[in-house]
């Protein structure tokens, strides 16, 4: 049971139970369609409903509960045009993001990605998923802040957040992390050799590559959808 007295002074309750409930609902611990309860949930951690409440809140903000008034809150399926939409956006800032970084792309960039490429090689060697998930993150991110854009990255964190569980389901599968790691090596590459055309066309491919994952999750688990 989780312990309320610990909470350290810059973490509230409520920040620890939505951070608890966000890993295990991106974890598919908590499945698309399950009920959710706040008191079930204050129960489970030995809390009062409010930090519960405020936690369900900022689930419900993204997109990963809905609270139904007089009815059951639920994991939030799945929705395909919305899924669409986000990927729509985050391609847009992405090549936006690459082209910029193809101009002023140097030594000292490229091995600062490096590091975290090099990291990302580990973690698959270990069959560490959750710690490549994070660093998947990492690379995107690198990116946008070698290249004076953090604002940027933002945008893709929250496009990639609506599409965490997902994301999850595919990385499950060592085949795919190793083809994620090619894409990256490729895309990091294409920054060395400054050519914008490459990593235009290696990040379109590399969003893509959700597309073949959400058609076989759909056709398996029909019921994580709306």
């Amino acid at each position: 049971m989780y312990d309320a007295s610990r909470v350290s002074a810059s973490k509230s309750t409520a920040d620890v139970v939505f951070e608890r409930l966000q890993a295990d609902i991106v974890a598919l611990t908590i499945l698309p369609g399950a009920k959710i309860s706040e008191a079930d949930v204050a129960r489970q951690y030995g809390v009062s409903r409010q930090p519960v409440r405020d936690a369900f809140r900022r689930l419900h903000n993204l997109d990963l509960i809905e609270i139904r008034p007089q009815r059951a809150t639920i994991i939030r399926r799945f929705s395909r045009p919305e899924i669409e939409n986000t990927r729509f956006v985050r391609l847009a800032v992405e090549l936006e993001v690459l082209d910029r970084a193809c101009e002023i792309w140097d030594q000292t960039r490229a091995e600062s990605l490096g590091k975290n490429l090099a990291a990302q090689a580990d973690a698959l060697a270990a069959e560490d998923l959750a710690r490549f998930h994070t660093l998947d993150y990492g690379f995107h991110e690198c990116i946008c802040d070698l290249t004076g854009l953090p604002m940027a990255f933002e945008t893709i964190r929250s496009c990639k957040g609506k599409i965490d569980r997902l994301c999850l389901l595919s990385l499950s599968d060592y085949e795919n992390v190793a083809d994620i790691l090619a894409d990256h090596r490729a895309i990091a590459d294409a920054l060395d050799r400054r050519c914008a055309t490459d990593a235009r066309e290696l990040i379109r491919h590399h969003i893509s590559r959700l597309d073949t994952t959400i058609a076989e999750i759909h056709r398996k688990n029909a019921a994580f959808f709306q």
